[in-house]
């Protein structure tokens, strides 16, 4: 047991490590995998080449942006007492593990598809286990990498500021460590926003482009061979929803645990640990989440060709959870003492600390991570209900497809404002549980809590973009029905679990932001935010803003996008005689360069808003205004991420229920009926809502409050200074007054 309290810290690297142990081998498992004959091996390569052509793009234009945030951050470690230049080194290292991340993702899938296409001839068994497989390769990458590198740095900053300087953990010394750590996840976050919003466009101007001119306008399939965009659209599967979303949780991964290590600074324990237990703990329960989702894969199968291939995932995700909350209410019983008590700031000298009054236990916390769980679960179940196919909201789309394209449309807004109540009144109802049982730390370990099991969300989520693909390839080439059957069954059940990973993701968005807004005030200093200061509220309603110019910037770019893609595919069928034929082959690649070029092009200006704002209202209005505004972006960006997320799935899942027939009205329809192209065409419109602006929502609130938490010991330092006047300003006003009194005396 000695050992144990003596090592666990290095447990944390060593977790993470063993998860990319076992994603090594599981890659190297589908690898091995048959990828069968020459025709789809080309088409595979294809899309292999097209993705990493956008990634090496995307990589080359973000060095520019990581050079630049390396010098300021150097730059303004060296300007406060509170940071040091090295938080440069850490963003860096943030940066390339969050790329990196993304760049595992998108060789597995890209490989895991064409074997899925070949395993789809044999069983749907097989299919899924290639297809899951490689999702989980994903997942346990992103999960290790984070789990290994925010573990890694934590003990080297932990030697460095508090261990060599004896500092107090409780501290400046640890409040500098946790500063500079602060920095990996910011790294990761800019990375995740750039890849989630550049993937989104690529990968929805591609789609819009095949679906409009190819589906619509041509009568044919969305993967046909024939189909110019065909490629670009299979490309922009990997790059938006594996590199995309691998950046993004991987992301959402960091900084839930270090808004939890930042809040758990604050707490005085008496532990066997050195009093850091409260700092240790996310990390723990993250490194145990990854090893039980490790065990939780292999409980992903199905024996017949009639098995519910979603009953098989959801028990996957059930185990994981399971096994994470048994085990954490040990590791919590194991970890933290009977009684934790609260750092209050002195009412004299606001930089002073001292112990307040007890807040809660050990068996408070516990049912804080409880609290996350069940959120995290809830989340994901109502996601599910407007977003699958046979389920009343998208029945109702289904219906309203009937009597042409605008009602197609109105249907689906409605369902996606409809989707905004239960998330957000379960969301609600966790922050209030879990500031209850544990105050504004037992909020943040809620969402550590709900992100312990990110490995099998994403294997989950990442599954879907490879079935996905492989029945792309097995449509191009033309395959036995049977195999389209069962890849589009795999298809099918990931569009689902696509939409309930986005859900899961705003979720721990919305506690992460939480978390970290309160660590934001902490360390900037400030007491209250009072909303009724003029300059509060102004910053509140451009906070608020802020979600709606982002989106339509994301939007927007799809649109101009997508009308190049059409024209390219319009030109195409136009000028290339034979293609409807087969007599001739596609110009693929021009496609592919249309949505590079314009994914990359275009994902400046959304990424900039996220990264410039905190900076310029911190410094130009304080940071009692900059919490206004990020208030306002939380709660604006968390609702608008449920409504384009679960409007576009909805949309999306309505068009796929007429390839296998739907009855409206006592009539059946079926592809290529009129309500089939209205279902088109809201899909198409879902499309940017779903995979572009609607996932990139988490990332921006997430983004800006790590910004915002970065710059707060610059901000502190006014915050001080303008105090410092102003007693300065009292005392003169004083001795002036008693000057007068003197003189009449």
């Amino acid at each position: 047991m000695d050992f144990l309290y003596h090592n666990l810290i290095y447990l944390i690297p060593a977790m993470g490590l063993v998860g990319l142990v076992a994603m090594a081998v599981k890659s190297a498992w589908v690898t091995k995998q048959p990828a069968g004959d020459a025709g789809m091996n080309q088409l595979a390569g294809y899309i292999a080449d097209g993705a990493m052509a956008f990634l090496r793009a995307e990589w080359k234009v973000l060095s520019y942006f990581a050079v630049i945030a390396i010098v300021l951050l150097a730059w303004s470690g060296n300007a406060v007492e509170n940071s040091s230049p090295v938080i440069a080194v850490s963003f860096l290292i943030g940066a390339f593990l969050s790329a990196f991340a993304g760049y595992l993702g998108m060789r597995i899938a890209t490989k895991a598809n064409v074997r899925t296409t070949e395993a789809a001839k044999t069983s749907l068994a097989k299919a899924l286990k290639v297809s899951f497989t490689g999702g989980t390769v994903m997942g346990l990458g992103v999960a290790g990498l984070a789990v290994m590198g925010l573990g890694a740095l934590f003990i080297l900053f932990y030697h460095i500021y508090v261990l060599k300087t004896g500092g107090n953990v409780n501290g400046e010394a640890m409040s500098k460590a946790l500063e500079v750590l602060a920095g990996f996840s910011l790294g990761a976050e800019s990375i995740a926003l750039f890849a989630r919003v550049g993937g989104g466009i690529y990968t929805k101007a591609a789609d819009v482009g095949a679906d409009l001119v190819g589906k619509v306008e041509a009568g044919i399939p969305e993967d046909d061979v024939r189909n110019p965009a065909t490629i670009a659209d299979n490309v922009g599967d990997n790059v938006g929803d594996v590199a995309g979303m691998g950046a993004d949780l991987f992301g959402s991964y960091v900084a839930t645990i270090l808004a939890t290590m930042v809040l758990g600074r604050e707490i005085v324990s008496h532990d066997n640990f050195g009093g850091i237990a409260p700092v240790l703990l996310p990390m723990v329960i993250a490194g145990l989440g990854l090893l039980f989702s490790i065990v939780s894969a292999s409980f992903v199968r199905i024996n017949s060709e009639t098995d519910s291939v979603q009953k098989a995932l959801n028990i996957g995700n059930w185990s994981s959870i399971l096994l994470t909350a048994i085990a954490t209410y040990f590791l919590v019983q194991w970890m933290l003492p009977n009684e934790t008590f609260h750092l209050v700031r002195d009412e004299v000298s606001p930089n002073v600390t001292k112990a307040g009054a007890l807040l809660f236990t050990k068996n408070g916390v516990f049912l804080s991570i409880l609290v996350g769980l069940v959120v995290g679960t809830l989340m994901s179940i109502i996601t599910e209900y407007y977003t699958a196919m046979g389920k009343r909201p998208v029945l109702s789309i289904i219906r309203q497809s009937s009597t042409g394209h605008a009602t197609n449309i109105i249907a689906g807004l409605a369902v996606g404002m409809e989707s905004t109540v239960l998330p957000i009144l379960v969301l609600a109802a966790g922050i209030f549980g879990s500031y209850h049982f544990a105050g504004l730390y037992g909020v943040a370990i809620a969402a550590a809590g709900m992100m312990a099991t990110t490995a099998m969300q994403l294997a989950i989520d990442a599954f879907g973009p490879i079935a996905d693909n492989a029945g792309g390839i097995a449509e191009m080439n033309q395959l036995p029905e049977e195999v389209r059957h069962r890849t589009d069954n795999l298809d099918a059940v990931g569009n689902t679990t696509a939409a309930t990973g986005k859900g899961f993701a705003i979720a721990s968005a919305a506690l992460t932001s939480l978390a970290l807004f309160a660590a934001f005030v902490g360390v900037a200093g400030i007491e209250h935010i009072d909303i009724y200061k003029a300059n509060v509220l102004a910053g509140l309603f451009v906070g608020g803003m802020i979600p709606f110019i982002f989106s339509a910037l994301c939007i927007s770019a799809v649109g101009r996008a997508a009308m190049a893609m059409v024209e390219e595919v319009r030109r195409q069928f136009r000028e290339i005689p034979g293609i409807m034929e087969y007599k001739a082959k596609p110009e693929y690649e021009k496609c592919v360069a249309i949505s590079t070029k314009a994914s990359i092009r275009e994902m400046i200006a959304p990424g900039l808003i996220a990264l410039i704002t905190p900076i310029i209202i911190g410094f130009a209005f304080g940071p009692e205004v900059l919490g206004g505004l990020l208030a306002g972006v939380t709660v604006s960006g968390v609702l608008m991420g449920i409504f384009q997320s679960n409007a576009g799935g909805a949309w999306d899942n309505a068009k796929k229920s007429f390839e296998k027939g739907v009855e409206i009205n006592g009539e059946m329809y079926y592809k290529k009926s009129d309500p089939h192209k209205a279902s088109v065409t809201g899909d198409t419109v879902g499309d940017p809502f779903k995979d572009t602006s609607g996932p990139s929502m988490n990332i921006l609130i997430k983004l800006m409050s790590i910004v915002s938490l970065v710059i707060a010991p610059h901000l502190n330092q006014e915050v001080n200074s303008n105090k410092h006047i102003q007693k300065e300003l009292r005392m003169q006003s004083q001795t002036i007054h008693v000057l007068k009194a003197d003189k009449k005396a």
